[in-house]
């Protein structure tokens, strides 16, 4: 009896965890956006005609346009630790599934356009997301967390310069 426990366990349930551990392990090994081959960050708003609020966490360019519409141009580079909580939530959010293009039907309207990029080694995934585009409730949700989390992070580490 306890050998056929023994034979059962042997012939089913170790090359099950093996192939699990084999299968996995590629799908790590070949995902395509590791940080560990992560590039730069770009991340320009702004409304459709006019996108002048942007960052590029490879040169550290950042300019945003201010209440009273006055330009602020500087020098500030987000920390790798940054960069990596971004690239997490990034990948937490499914950022990597999103449509290239989320764009509104009306275009008569002012509203707010956002252009996400995430460069890596062998791969660039770039999103061009307007305020009020009107996809699934969760693909839009997904996206103002992720704005939300990259300007949260850009305003960190303006204040950290500032100091």
């Amino acid at each position: 009896m306890k050998s056929k426990k023994i034979f059962l366990i042997l012939s089913i349930v170790v090359p099950f965890l093996l192939y699990c551990f084999y299968y996995y392990g590629m799908m790590v090994k070949n995902a395509p956006y590791k940080f560990s081959e992560f590039q730069s960050m770009q991340f320009q708003f702004g409304y459709k005609d006019r996108l002048l609020n942007k960052y590029d966490s490879k040169t550290g360019d950042y300019q945003y346009l201010t209440r009273k519409d006055s330009l602020v141009k500087m020098h500030m580079r987000l920390t790798n630790d940054d960069l990596l909580y971004l690239h997490r939530k990034a990948a937490e959010l499914g950022f990597w599934d999103f449509p290239a293009n989320e764009l509104s039907e009306d275009s008569t309207t002012r509203v707010p356009r956002y252009i996400i990029t995430f460069t890596y080694k062998r791969k660039t995934k770039r999103i061009v997301f307007d305020g009020d585009y009107n996809g699934p409730e969760k693909l839009v949700d997904a996206n103002q967390r992720l704005i939300k989390e990259i300007q949260g992070r850009l305003g960190d580490a303006e204040q950290r310069l500032k100091k």
